[in-house]
């Protein structure tokens, strides 16, 4: 027989969707810390200049700056995690499929001659 397609390791597949999610966990931990960032007024005096880059740096924090990048991160991270978990599920079910159709060949043979 020639090996054709794809050798799947499902204990593998597991470990990177553990991986996976506690790297989401990690993203949303920084997601909550870029928010909180955000939020802050930093302490730079009340001339014009230091309250212009207060304000651009709030801004840089906040849904458009670093905040927004690492919530899309955390999206994309959870997305790779959900699709890891969808194709173990898919893999694990037709192995199961094949393993079944394989028995129910085995078992033919014997059902004839009974």
């Amino acid at each position: 027989m020639s090996e054709q397609g794809y050798h799947v390791e499902p204990d593998l597949l597991e470990a990177r969707i553990t991986t996976l999610t506690r790297l989401g966990e990690l993203t949303g931990d920084l997601v909550a810390t870029a928010s909180r960032l955000a939020e802050r007024q930093p302490m730079l005096g009340t001339a014009p200049p230091a309250v212009e880059l207060a304000k651009r740096l709030r801004e840089a924090a906040g849904q458009s700056g670093l905040a927004g990048e690492v919530r899309a991160a955390e999206r994309e991270v959870q997305e790779f995690q959900q699709m890891l978990s969808e194709a173990k599920s898919a893999y694990a079910e037709q192995d199961a499929d094949a393993e079944s159709a394989v028995r129910g060949t085995e078992r033919a043979p014997h059902e004839a001659s009974s």
